[in-house]
């Protein structure tokens, strides 16, 4: 069993930052392929960013250039760097783990969530 949680998210304006971080606990966290995932009213969970337990990162397009994931298996944290914060950036941000070392894009293969932090960019 693994716990996730969420924190640093809040009221930002366009243009500017977030560093969401999720604390893992329960089990050794260096083995697990992590992401952080979003998700608006009315829009269904999407994949953000993921990374695999050897460091291998992958960015949704709309993303790309702007976040950062990266993960300290020391302090079992992972986190997003988000930058160049825009509206459509407005979510729930939840982090989850899939055992194994490989990232995937659909929701259903992680199998421990957090609870998610709201992340609400003002235009």
């Amino acid at each position: 069993q693994v716990q996730l949680v969420e924190s640093g998210g809040g009221l930002v304006q366009a243009g500017g930052s977030l560093r969401l971080s999720c604390a893992a606990s329960g089990r050794t966290f260096s083995p697990y392929a992590m992401g952080w995932f979003r998700q608006a009213p009315g829009k269904e969970r999407e994949l953000v960013a993921a990374i695999s337990s050897g460091g291998s990162t992958y960015y949704a397009d709309s993303v790309k250039g702007r976040f950062t994931i990266s993960r300290d298996n020391i302090v079992n944290t992972l986190y997003l760097q988000m930058n160049s914060l825009k509206s459509e950036d407005t979510a729930l941000y939840y982090c989850a783990a899939r055992p194994g070392s490989y990232y995937v894009t659909a929701p259903g293969e992680y199998r421990y969530w957090g609870q998610g932090t709201q992340v609400t960019v003002s235009p």
